[in-house]
């Protein structure tokens, strides 16, 4: 959302603050602005010109050469092809560093002083479109330039300064006011900023609604059939009104905010959507036959557009209609029928509140999101209303002086309850970490305009515009206080922290050295795809849809149902790539939906059955089939091996719907419980997953019950500085003597120690065994010499004799 801080200047001064400053201080304790645009920094070395003469290009019939003043000493003589240009015209002139769009397309190229077909020409007369302006000026041609023949400004005043383009534009990020309906208006964004910076908000207007017009002979009938999806509906009926265009300051406002001028009527209605958040609607009178109804369209009931298309309504569709037929789609968008036309001189104005649950489903069913609904569906309070219906009055009689409010109707089926919540001061302080006072505390919400009474328990009353799901309970109080304090002057207390052995956890790191081994030893690529799967692949895949769950919003109305199995994203993947490789190798380790249900943590939140699946394929352009399906399957054969997994063996008990009928297997536990497939994918299969000419084989393995491993830790233990020697040694011993004995005495005397093997025979003593084993020797500080090796030996038997007995075998 674009933020115009010149509006915001008619409700707070913050003359005395940087659009910088403001958008720091509003990022820290609202909303997150992401960018600072400054109009005029578009319009740099772009001034006003003054044609003094006229004369044809010598050598171009289209071109003419024009003398310019721009404000300079020296008059600029500039080459230029416009269809409208005549001397003593105000234009738009591009002087030399300047930047422009040429033709109105591209990127802004610089503007230098050349020769054109041989004249010089120092600068650009501009069209509306090289400047990014075709809203505000809209040509009937491309050659047509801009004439500022209503603007009386001086030659060379710069164009920003005369066309008063020079606000500053904050870029909002619509996600971080999602939930702050009261936000989607300047008026609203006004409000925080004087809260935030501790000054004075100016009221937004004055106007009262004359009782005595209501529901008089001039007014409309309103009738709400539909209470739950429609609060309040005011309708509004003016006459003296034409379709004359709205003044430049207008035009440029809603240029600035990103909407585009029409005329001045739909011009108002857009600005007072924009100030207020609340969206209006123009009806012209003359089309809306006796009476005003908010109703649920009818089964086969039709609305035609502007662009004469016809929505197919629904009864889930809230639409106004007259006693006739449907006018618009309620909060979203209006008809053919209802619009304001360039003879309109009666208006209906619309101001209402819609359900939000309503809109969004609405607009979300025909692929159709507006300014409108985009704010209808945060949740708007019925008392907004009369804000918009005062300040569209206003500017309706400030533009229109003839104009005259013959009549009015208010339908109200309900009103925004404000929310009460109850805050005791010591429960905020220790919810905050901080301090706080009654009189701070009320002094910060009363800025927002929060009702407050009590002392050490405060009673806290949320005006109307946050009473519509934003602040509902305690901790959101806490918030409000804690971000008009800023996050950034809390003081920071460390947490007390008992950093204990990170806790082994086997699945975890299984599923880790499986994404190793088949990326970086099988080379596959690793593929995330979308949780729900198009209907062709599920019956390509041969899974029975019955079984499946659905979603309530799907994405697609092919796209409504969550994956059981990985196989159809796999089929999807492939059929995408292949258009770009000839052969492919891709995994993919996600979740799965399973029929069922299961809690994770809160009892009351129940979540579909999910299980964490393993799929592969390998595809292949020649005729190899049975070669990659020994390929894939000689990829799992090893994977429990590289991976720590327990082994799986290969049976065939039950044929996968996707499989070949020759050519699958199943993967099977030693208990004989299948676990997962491996096959080739059927012609069938391909054909409904439209993938030709190609070999494809797949597995899919599930993953939760593939038991890891257990396994010792891995201990680091550096390379050796200098070289190793190896030593063997062969012993006698008595036969109750063990390897563990030999390893403790032998271990600590070598760098490596390694059993050999046992020996009893003729050659060795009864009740002796031989015993060789291979040991490693070496030091850090140098290489070991003969006489050093030959003393390690000698110690070494030294000490086996001394506690074992032994003896070397001669």
């Amino acid at each position: 959302m674009k933020i115009s801080l010149q509006w915001i200047s008619d409700y707070v001064d913050l003359s005395d603050l940087t659009p910088e400053e403001i958008a720091y201080e509003l990022t820290m304790r609202t909303v997150e602005v992401e960018d600072v645009h400054k109009q005029e920094q578009a319009y740099d070395k772009i001034v006003v010109g003054l044609i003094r003469e006229l004369r044809p290009h010598p050598n171009a019939d289209k071109l003419r050469v024009a003398v310019v003043d721009v404000g300079s000493e020296e008059e600029a003589t500039i080459v230029c092809g416009g269809s409208n240009l005549y001397e003593g015209q105000r234009v738009a002139v591009a002087l030399p560093g300047s930047y422009v769009k040429w033709h109105g397309e591209g990127e802004p190229v610089e503007i230098r002083s050349t020769k054109l077909r041989g004249v010089a020409s120092a600068g650009m007369i501009c069209a509306s479109g090289e400047l990014g302006l075709e809203e505000l000026f809209p040509a009937a041609s491309e050659a047509e330039i801009i004439d500022l023949k209503d603007f009386d400004q001086p030659a060379g005043t710069p164009l920003a300064q005369a066309l008063q383009l020079n606000d500053v534009i904050l870029e909002i990020d619509n996600k971080s006011l999602t939930n702050r309906p009261d936000l989607w208006g300047h008026y609203g964004i006004a409000r925080e900023l004087a809260a935030i910076f501790k000054r004075e908000l100016k009221p937004l207007s004055g106007f009262k609604l004359d009782p005595a017009l209501r529901d008089n002979a001039a007014a409309l009938p309103i009738t709400i059939e539909a209470p739950h999806r429609c609060s309040r509906y005011a309708g509004l009926i003016f006459s003296g009104v034409d379709s004359r265009p709205a003044p430049f300051w207008l035009q440029a406002r809603l240029h600035a905010a990103g909407m585009s001028p029409h005329n001045c009527l739909i011009d108002i209605t857009n600005y007072v959507m924009l100030a207020t958040g609340n969206p209006t609607h123009g009806f012209d009178r003359r089309f809306v036959e006796d009476e005003i109804i908010v109703k649920e369209a009818r089964p086969g009931e039709t609305l035609e557009l502007l662009d004469e298309t016809f929505l197919e309504l629904t009864t889930e569709d809230l639409v106004i209609c007259d006693a006739v037929e449907p006018m618009a789609l309620a909060g979203i968008k209006g008809g053919k029928k209802d619009s304001l036309h360039d003879d309109t001189t009666e208006l209906v104005l619309e101001v209402a509140t819609f359900d939000a649950l309503s809109v969004r489903q609405t607009a979300q069913r025909f692929n159709v999101r507006t300014e409108a609904s985009s704010r209808f569906e945060k949740a708007l309070d019925t008392q907004r209303v009369d804000q918009a219906i005062a300040l569209a009055c206003d500017l309706i009689f400030a533009h229109f002086p003839q104009a005259k409010l013959l009549g009015f109707s208010d339908a109200v089926a309900a009103t925004t309850e404000v929310v009460t919540v109850e805050v005791g001061i010591e429960d905020l302080t220790g919810s905050l970490g901080q301090k706080v006072s009654t009189g701070e505390v009320k002094a910060l919400l009363a800025g927002l305009g929060f009702g407050i009474s009590g002392t050490s328990v405060l009673t806290v009353t949320a005006p109307s515009w946050r009473s519509t799901g934003d602040i509902e309970e305690f901790c959101d109080i806490v918030e409000e206080v804690a971000r008009l304090i800023g996050y950034e002057n809390f003081d920071f207390i460390p947490p007390r922290v008992t950093l204990e052995r990170a806790v082994k956890q086997d699945h975890f790191a299984l599923e880790r050295r499986i994404r190793e081994y088949l990326a970086f030893r099988c080379g596959f690529r690793e593929i995330f795809t979308y949780p729900w799967v198009a209907d062709d692949l599920i019956e390509a895949a041969g899974i029975a849809e019955d079984g499946m769950l659905s979603l309530e919003q799907p994405p697609a109305p092919d796209q409504a149902r969550l994956r059981s199995s990985l196989v159809p994203g796999l089929l999807g993947n492939a059929r995408a790539n292949l258009r770009y490789v000839d052969d492919l190798r891709v995994f993919e380790l996600a979740q799965v939906f399973c029929a069922g249900q299961e809690v994770v943590s809160d009892p009351a939140e129940k979540l579909p059955r999910q299980e964490l699946n393993l799929a592969a394929v390998i595809v292949d352009r020649s005729d190899r089939g049975v070669e990659i399906f020994r390929e894939l399957k000689g990829v799992l054969e090893e994977l429990p091996r590289y991976t720590g997994a327990e082994p799986f063996c290969f049976s065939s008990v039950q044929k996968p719907g996707w499989a070949d009928d020759a050519v699958w297997l199943n993967l099977t536990t030693a208990a004989g419980d299948i676990i997962g497939h491996l096959g080739l994918v059927s012609r069938r299969a391909m054909n409904f997953a439209n993938i030709k000419r190609v070999q494809m084989a797949v597995c899919e393995l599930d993953l939760s019950k593939l038991l890891p491993l257990p396994s010792r830790d891995n201990v680091y233990r550096p390379l050796p500085h200098y070289p190793l020697v190896a030593e063997d040694f062969a012993i006698v011993i008595d036969e109750t003597v063990s390897w563990e004995q030999i390893s403790a005495i032998v271990a600590p005397m070598v760098r490596d120690l390694y059993f050999v093997e046992e020996y009893r025979g003729s050659q060795v003593p009864a009740g002796k065994k031989s015993l060789l084993f291979h040991v490693l020797l070496g030091s850090d500080q140098a290489t070991l010499s003969t006489e050093q090796i030959a003393g390690k030996r000698a110690a070494i038997i030294k000490q086996l004799n001394k506690h074992l007995g032994a003896e070397l075998r001669q």
